[in-house]
């Protein structure tokens, strides 16, 4: 059974005439066409019992055909009223369209407005946010496949930004250089803003990249992933820079490493996300360290960096085989330094097969 069929058949059994769904990248995962629309309109509109079409900017039509998506493709010019064309489309199909199912989760307030003007007799109960999260949740093999090349050029842009290190270069300039590198073999994209950052500057989770020169004898945090064949990966190394490294630095890696290492060893179907947050939350607490471990210790992932579930306190989901999903610690300690090693792995029967392989024990990186 196809994932749109799947949707087809929970709309049947809920009573809703059509699911309306506005997320691109879940657009994407269900019928292969790739597009941000930015603030133009895409949307897939599914039927419990008819063939489902895609609206697109008239731009994208084309594009839309050649992914060899097989049911109609409707598109409309800028100056066009786009609702009234979907409007238009849906009553066609749909003589009285009053049960709707919504990306709760993702359709913006001021085109879920627009679309209630269109149909006043209307209602939104329906929430395909979440059934498509479960959809996603368990990957096929084909998806691990494609997840594990994704991680291998991940593997390759630690080694090039690990070479590219020097006092002679700042923050953006290692940045520049493994994105060029990646492109250059053909990576075009990269999963999200690739993240290098040293010394202190470390101690911001979500900070970036600064014109600040890399000073020897600190920590250099990278984190970074590309999209393959629409599939990503995520990964994060801390490295030593220079041939020293102060106690302190040493310790709030070698807590966070065991964090991460005794997180991913522990990984089984059955164990819940919760419980799997807290073994390695419970290693840096013990460490003195807990009050800067601020985030969550994990994140789905698959064709979109940031997938359900998450993997923290109050997560009682339970694991299961292709499941995927990041294992990523963190320490990060104002004015001191910031830690987070992080690894993508996918659950499996016996335990969790990484996505990246570069080694996650302590590296010193001479200044070149």
């Amino acid at each position: 059974m196809s994932h749109i069929e799947s949707i087809q058949n929970w709309l049947g059994e809920n009573n809703y005439q059509l699911g309306y769904i506005s997320n691109f990248k879940n657009i994407q995962y269900l019928t292969g066409f790739e597009s941000d629309p930015i603030e133009r309109v895409l949307a897939l509109l599914i039927f419990p019992d008819q063939d489902p079409f895609i609206f697109a900017p008239a731009l994208e039509v084309e594009a839309v055909k050649d992914t060899g998506w097989k049911y109609p493709v409707y598109g409309y010019l800028d100056h066009e009223d786009p609702y009234e064309i979907i409007k238009n489309q849906i009553l066609h199909r749909v003589n009285s369209p009053k049960k709707w199912a919504i990306e709760k989760g993702n359709l913006v307030v001021s085109r879920f407005e627009t679309i209630k003007q269109k149909f006043s007799d209307a209602t939104f109960t329906g929430d395909l946010t979440p059934f498509i999260e479960k959809l996603q949740l368990i990957k096929t093999p084909d998806e691990i496949k494609k997840l594990e090349v994704a991680g291998k050029w991940a593997d390759f842009a630690f080694e090039t930004g690990f070479k590219a290190l020097s006092t002679a270069k700042t923050e953006q300039d290692v940045v520049a250089e493994i994105e060029y590198a990646l492109k250059k073999k053909g990576i075009m994209h990269t999963s999200f803003d690739t993240i290098i950052q040293s010394g202190t500057n470390a101690a911001e989770p979500h900070g970036v990249p600064k014109k600040d020169f890399i000073k020897a004898n600190e920590l250099v945090l990278f984190d970074l992933g590309v999209v393959f064949d629409g599939y990503i990966s995520d990964a994060s190394r801390t490295v030593a820079f220079g041939d020293t490294l102060s106690d302190k630095a040493r310790d709030i890696y070698a807590v966070c490493l065991d964090a991460q290492l005794t997180a991913q060893a522990a990984v089984k179907p059955g164990m819940t996300a919760a419980e799997l947050d807290k073994i390695a939350r419970d290693i840096i607490v013990k460490a003195g360290y807990g009050e800067y471990f601020i985030h969550r210790l994990g994140h789905g992932m698959g064709q979109s960096e940031h997938e359900f579930p998450s993997i923290m306190e109050g997560n009682e989901l339970q694991l299961e085989p292709g499941m995927c999903f990041s294992i990523e610690p963190g320490i990060y300690i104002p004015g001191v330094a910031g830690v987070r090693i992080e690894d993508c792995i996918h659950v499996t029967e016996r335990g969790a097969e990484p996505f990246t392989h570069t080694s996650k024990e302590l590296q010193f990186i001479p200044n070149n």
